[in-house]
């Protein structure tokens, strides 16, 4: 049984310039996610909170990347990675078409390919551009 500590985002609100990166995810999995522990001892019905361990980090660190290699999977098959609350990722195709080198100026033939397009939820922009909190 996995239970989240705290309310609200799962992540503390980061300073604009600042990107959320894997180590910034894993670190916020151990802190936020507690395992519940099976056997339970005297003192943990006293204090519920003992009832509960942390991640390692190793497992942390798992986690992440099964997730990212899940998502990477599924785009690669063409297939749409849905998170609900957050949005949907999708491939999209794109063409060949005509291009210019801009360090030369000289025409080039662009090859058609296969893109990685993202589309947020509506409750994710709602959040994003709730009033009040512009900075």
């Amino acid at each position: 049984m996995v239970s989240y500590s705290g309310r609200g985002a799962f992540f503390p609100a980061a300073r604009h310039d600042m990107t959320l990166n894997k180590a910034d995810l894993i670190k916020g999995i151990i802190e936020r996610v507690h395992l519940k522990k099976r056997k339970r001892d005297k003192q943990q019905y006293l204090f519920p909170e003992l009832n509960y361990a942390l991640l390692s980090r190793k497992q942390a660190t798992h986690a992440v990347d099964s997730l990212i290699e899940m998502i990477k999977s599924s785009l690669e098959k063409g297939e749409q990675v849905l998170i609900s609350g957050f949005g949907k990722f999708y491939v999209r195709f794109k063409w060949a078409r005509k291009g210019r080198n801009p360090r030369t100026g000289k025409d080039i033939l662009l090859d058609s390919r296969r893109i990685v397009a993202f589309h947020c939820s509506s409750k994710l922009k709602d959040r994003m551009n709730k009033s009040g909190d512009r900075s």
